[in-house]
């Protein structure tokens, strides 16, 4: 299994590719859509680097995972699943639940509450496979009610829940947010993987100047 990452310094986001080398089995993760503030302009830059990408390495796109609905930046996981309308397009089950908030807060009758924009709705602790690369569902809730950590093998994919040592995790002043959940969520869910996990956080702000 090969990871490749893609990093977009407008949103310090990072997308990843999880690969399998024999197969080309693909899963993609978190993918940017980006977004002009001052003109409201949205545009494919970021995503059509990971598509050359896919298409220049005969990739085969299984799945497209979000870890949890962001609110720092948009994402392309619908512009990929026109592109790839066989891969799955899949979020933790408990996306319903921030779909709910939104609509109350953001006075928008139309969304629809009930997570049919996903083709899977992933339970807790579920394990599915995407062609020849198996992934377990780790919830971790407390940015959001419905982020959730994907595992691969010995690589765990963490969202916002947890950032580089030297910041810390995703923020828990959101509606519904939690940091009581967030701190479980770290601390049973994520800090109980065996010592060797290798973990790949959804955003690396580089405090300091460090590189990243």
């Amino acid at each position: 299994m090969r990871i490749q990452h893609f990093f977009d310094p407008d949103t310090y986001t990072l997308t990843y590719l999880v690969i399998d080398q024999d197969t080309k089995d693909t899963v993609i993760i978190d993918p940017v859509l980006d977004f002009d503030p001052p003109s409201g302009l949205v545009s494919d830059t970021s995503i059509t680097k990971v598509i050359s990408y896919i298409t220049e390495q005969n990739l085969n796109v299984r799945a497209i995972l979000e870890t949890h609905a962001h609110a720092d930046h948009l994402s392309s996981s619908q512009v990929l699943k026109q592109i790839y309308p066989n891969a799955i397009l899949g979020i933790g089950e408990k996306i319903k639940v921030v779909q709910e908030v939104f609509k109350q807060h953001l006075n928008i009758e139309y969304i629809k509450t009930n997570g049919s924009q996903f083709d899977r709705l992933f339970k807790d602790f579920e394990e599915v496979e995407f062609g020849s690369l198996k992934m377990k569902a780790i919830p971790t809730p407390g940015h959001t009610p419905a982020c959730m950590s994907y595992l691969f093998g010995d690589a765990i994919f963490t969202g916002d829940a947890l950032f580089m040592p030297d910041y810390g995790t995703g923020r828990c002043d959101f509606p519904k947010g939690s940091a009581k959940e967030l701190y479980h969520s770290v601390s049973q869910n994520l800090y109980s993987l065996p010592d060797n996990t290798r973990v790949f956080v959804g955003h690396d702000y580089s405090p300091n100047g460090r590189d990243m």
